[in-house]
């Protein structure tokens, strides 16, 4: 499935540090479609990851689902339903627990100013994101691919980093906007 078959909204999911975030950045570009990166919504800006109250950060995506284009990225399965059911495609990254930390800590150590980043915030390694990444990341994981299962609309699997990068290639996707 390409790129022109998943509509003018696209859902984004995966294990975290999988690669979501470059993904749908380059898939805005690609599409002229905005580009909405969930931990920026949840999270406060400036600050080490701390979330914002849950009704806000539900209005702010409940928003953002409501608009007639739009690519997200990011899991929060509480809330995962109803942008599924206004998604018009779905890319499910099922990248391994082990390609999740290693790129972890290259974007903790060497990319300051990744996409998806929080503004004013510099990404530091934290026990509490490898512990995250060997526990509830991995069980997620069969979440995220039973709801790619479930839904029934164009969507993608991009197994592992080979498909990724074919993915990028056959859909003519850049990486950055230079």
């Amino acid at each position: 499935m390409d790129l022109d078959d998943l509509g003018q909204r696209i859902c984004v999911l995966g294990p975290s540090n999988s690669g979501k975030s470059t993904l749908a950045a380059a898939i805005g570009r690609a599409r002229s479609l905005p580009v909405i990166h969930l931990d920026q919504y949840r999270h406060l800006p400036g600050t080490q990851w701390f979330e914002r109250p849950d009704t806000d950060f539900e209005r702010m995506h409940n928003e953002a689902v409501n608009t007639e284009q739009w690519v997200i990225e990011g899991n929060y399965s509480r809330w995962l339903p109803g942008r599924l059911q206004r998604a018009t495609g779905l890319v499910l990254l099922d990248a391994s627990t082990v390609a999740s930390i290693g790129r972890y800590l290259r974007r903790s150590l060497f990319e300051p100013e990744r996409v998806g980043s929080l503004d004013g915030t510099r990404d530091r390694i934290r026990i509490e994101m490898v512990r995250f990444l060997l526990g509830p990341a991995r069980k997620s994981r069969l979440r995220y691919r039973h709801a790619f299962d479930e839904f029934d609309r164009p969507k993608v699997l991009l197994p592992d980093r080979a498909a990724l990068e074919e993915y990028y290639r056959r859909n003519g996707l850049t990486r950055h906007s230079g």
